[in-house]
């Protein structure tokens, strides 16, 4: 298993990985990552300051993804954890904590104070991962994000560990 920065070539699996992802969960298609046009071009959406995306590889092939990048309209040093999908072979390997570890490291080095994310209610096994890094849920959604279906809404203070 490797995990590394995005490549050009690897936009349309990543593509494929999210918009199965949402389908196998039947999340909502309108105001969530199936429709972002970031989807489409995950290499360029993240080449930007301050922002990164990072696949995870399986025997050479491409099998997951998350990443790092400021939220939207935020002056408050906050960044958000997005597009943290995975193909159902790796998913129960613990790669997901290894992903999240390494993109909360990258945004302490980029030097965000708080870490942002969306999920929702069905993804329960993720959100208690989430929770055992240190985020907390929020009441509504920290606007600016641009996918309006989500129902989770958690906040994590850079500055505090988690308990594994």
């Amino acid at each position: 298993m490797l995990i590394r920065e995005i490549k050009p070539s690897d936009n349309p699996i990543i593509e494929q990985i999210i918009k199965a992802t949402i389908v196998e969960f039947e999340l909502p298609i309108l105001g969530t990552a199936y429709e972002d046009v970031e989807t489409t071009q995950m290499y360029e959406s993240y080449q930007g300051k301050n922002e990164v995306y990072f696949v995870i590889e399986e025997n050479d092939i491409v099998v997951g993804g998350g990443g790092i990048k400021a939220l939207k309209n935020n002056t408050n040093k906050v960044c958000e954890l997005q597009k943290m999908y995975f193909s159902p072979s790796i998913r129960g390997k613990g790669y997901g904590k290894l992903l999240i570890q390494k993109c909360l490291d990258t945004a302490k080095i980029f030097g965000y104070k708080k870490c942002y994310l969306e999920s929702d209610f069905s993804m329960e096994a993720v959100i208690h991962i989430y929770k055992k890094y240190g985020f907390k849920h929020l009441n509504k959604a920290i606007e600016g994000t641009g996918h309006h279906a989500c129902g989770i809404w958690m906040l994590k203070d850079l500055d505090t560990n988690f308990t594994n």
